[in-house]
């Protein structure tokens, strides 16, 4: 039987990235399957391939037995069956049946083909998941392939990976052939193969991008705290500095913003808050909040702080649609109830008992701690 199998598995090696051996043996195990199925038995089909002289021998090998051993089942055949192939043969003989490819016939060859190029393709998602499921947690930059209905397909090399659109920041165009930068989410290893899933979205999106302009963080000298975002259009990022010779937020900003800013370009002018993070609450918060004059930190238990800023900057620290207290309350990891000093107040003394100690046990609820707190940091 001859074939130009030598260049198909030198071609399909390089295309799809996956090594000769294992195209060699995807192309006999295609061959074992029709030939079993053109014989019609389960047994075991030797498949030779000569790489020299695109020969491949494919031949039924089996021994004839009176009955089968279940242990070997694959290798023995019946008496009565080996016979309906071979007349001659008997009991005790090795039955060797050679097919040839006009036997197999047009119809048969393609069927090899289509299994051939279906297996070659479940290996080719399996190499994804195999190289990609050890990245997720990397950023990667790709080329947009297609858009399509709302998903960016983007192009990364040797595969194929997509962009949901809850993953995209929105107002973000792209066309074919723009490039794009993500963060590697997962990777999906579903029924119909592996699936690389990248977003722009992700918290750890910017941290990473933060890793890759500034040299202090990715020299783990400025150390990332926190992490909140409003995808596009606002997030608030806490650093500290193991090194009190280096200033944290001015590390981030770099000279002239040129750091931040560059950040921000690539997040479609996504606006950035960099807050000195502090061990103190206190100070931490008030940082959070800045450039917005915090009066008094009630403290309601564990989990929530009513915030009273000054009344002028009422609407500043609760930010368009509650975006600011919202963005501060991820940070902090706390629930933020912010008041005006003069509408604070206005309350009588049941609303205020109502507001510091929603949320508290009867034995938490003489623990209202009031503080003024210290001023520091800096906006992009």
């Amino acid at each position: 039987m001859t074939f130009e199998i030598n260049e198909l598995i030198q071609q399909i090696s390089k295309e799809k990235n996956i090594s000769q051996h294992i195209v060699e043996e995807t192309i006999k195990s295609a061959f074992a399957t029709a030939a079993k199925k053109y014989l019609g038995l389960d047994k075991f089909i030797d498949v030779k391939i000569n790489r020299q002289t695109g020969e491949i021998d494919v031949a039924l090998v089996v021994d004839v037995v009176e009955q089968i051993n279940e242990e070997k089942a694959e290798h023995e055949v019946l008496l009565a069956e080996a016979q309906q192939i071979e007349p001659d043969v008997q009991i005790g003989d090795r039955l060797m049946r050679e097919i040839t490819l006009d036997e197999f016939g047009r119809n048969i060859i393609l069927s090899i083909k289509q299994m051939v190029v279906q297996r070659i393709r479940d290996l080719e998602r399996q190499k994804v998941f195999e190289d990609y499921k050890d990245r997720v947690g990397e950023l990667i930059t790709g080329s947009v392939q297609q858009v399509d209905r709302g998903i960016i397909l983007v192009n990364l090399g040797r595969t194929e990976a997509i962009i949901p659109l809850k993953e995209q920041i929105r107002g973000e165009k792209y066309r074919q052939g723009d490039t794009i930068r993500a963060y590697i989410l997962e990777v999906d290893e579903g029924s119909s193969g592996a699936q690389v899933i990248l977003s722009r979205t992700h918290p750890s999106f910017l941290i990473k991008l933060f890793e890759l302009e500034v040299p202090e963080i990715y020299d783990k000298i400025v150390e990332i705290k926190g992490v909140a975002r409003d995808p596009g259009k606002r997030a608030k990022i806490a650093v500290y500095s193991k090194d009190e010779r280096i200033d944290p937020v001015g590390s981030c900003v770099g000279m002239k913003g040129n750091r931040v800013q560059a950040i921000v370009r690539e997040l479609n002018n996504e606006r950035i808050d960099i807050i000195h993070w502090h061990e103190n609450v206190d100070v931490y918060l008030r940082r959070c909040f800045h450039p917005s004059e915090i009066k008094k930190l009630f403290y309601v238990g564990d989990e929530k702080v009513v915030v009273i800023v000054r009344q002028d900057d009422l609407a500043q620290a609760i930010g368009k649609g509650g975006q600011n207290v919202r963005l501060a309350s991820k940070l902090i990891k706390k629930q933020l109830d912010v008041f005006g000093g003069d509408d604070f107040e206005k309350m009588t003394d049941d609303e205020k008992d109502a507001v510091l100690t929603s949320g508290m046990g009867a034995s938490d609820k003489e623990e209202e701690i009031e503080v003024v707190v210290e001023d520091d940091s800096t906006e992009a």
